[in-house]
């Protein structure tokens, strides 16, 4: 049985409904690389006439620069094998402005070689505006994962994930690493005399005000707990150690937060463990925060208000 080619209305009824619909209809002779035919759905997109697009040439000059090498090289070498493909790009409308594009492509073959290239061009500039906008909310979301709510410095899981960049880069190095871990004299004390909304308050302006301590872009700040904050040293000595954590004890004390319930002082103040080690490969990580945390304690045990310094073995 044979399948006689369509009549010319029935021609003039597919060209109608391709027209009619908002893919944009479009074949390209492979031979000579220039358009058979584009639907007039693309004038209404992006204001150049049907009759403009005569070559490939015509489309590559449309395509946004940074889309153009990709997409051309990805195109051709697609097309040429035979092989049916989509690319999506940034279309240049009459008016200067671009619309993201979808061309999905058919290539069509005869006796084994490329005949045509036909296929249809979708508008997806609001499916690319969605897109973005969730990659945005994304990026937001992986930000405030690695963000104390509270403070809006880093919080623990990215003290964590920053403490093992630089454990290994240390290993690599072979230079000391320091870490302060800084924790509020009598803070529960402070949060029943003067309530938890002054206690959030009084964190917030910790955290402000030992973000000022920092020296290098390296140096980073955490909140870890509570009450309790990290500082993470690379690339520093126990002597630049000493001198960090001094200036933190200072710039506390210049604060000057009222504690009226601190058996130590009038004004809010602060205990630290400051810990250097030089990493070796079979360092144990977390034996070294550990000994920087007695440390903390033992200010503590000591009358708070003060640091303790430590060159750690471990």
């Amino acid at each position: 049985m044979s399948i006689d080619p369509p009549s010319q209305p029935d021609s003039d009824v597919y060209k109608t409904l391709l027209e009619s619909t908002k893919a944009i209809p479009w074949r390209i002779d492979w031979q000579t690389m220039t358009f058979s035919y584009i639907g007039p759905q693309i004038e209404t997109l992006l204001g150049w006439t049907p009759q403009s697009w005569v070559s490939v040439d015509d489309w590559v000059e449309r395509m946004h620069p940074d889309d153009r090498e990709y997409v051309v090289n990805f195109c051709v070498s697609q097309s040429r094998a035979g092989v049916d493909h989509e690319a999506d790009y940034r279309a240049l409308t009459v008016n200067g402005d671009y619309v993201w594009i979808r061309d999905v492509v058919h290539v069509v073959r005869k006796d084994g070689e490329v005949e045509a290239l036909i296929g249809f061009m979708f508008d997806i500039s609001e499916r690319k505006k969605t897109e973005e906008h969730l990659i945005r909310l994304q990026k937001q979301l992986e930000e405030y994962s690695f963000q104390d709510g509270l403070t809006g410095i880093a919080n623990r899981r990215m003290f964590d994930t920053v403490l093992e960049r630089e454990w290994t880069s240390a290993q690599r190095s072979q230079l000391p690493l320091s870490l302060i871990i800084l924790d509020i004299d009598f803070f529960k004390q402070y949060n029943d005399h003067y309530g938890h909304i002054k206690g959030d308050e009084c964190l917030r302006q910790v955290a402000s005000t030992l973000s000022q301590a920092a020296n290098r872009p390296r140096d980073f700040i955490a909140r870890i707990g509570g009450e309790e904050f990290v500082w993470l040293l690379p690339e520093t000595d126990a002597a630049s150690a000493k001198l960090v954590a001094q200036r933190c004890l200072h710039l506390v004390r210049q604060r000057q937060i009222e504690h009226g319930s601190s058996p130590v002082s009038k004004w809010l103040s602060v205990s630290l463990g400051v810990g250097t080690h030089t990493v070796t490969p079979d360092s144990p990580m977390l034996g070294f925060v550990e000994q920087v945390d007695k440390l903390l304690y033992q200010a503590k045990r000591n009358g708070r208000m003060r640091a303790e310094f430590a060159a750690i073995e471990v």
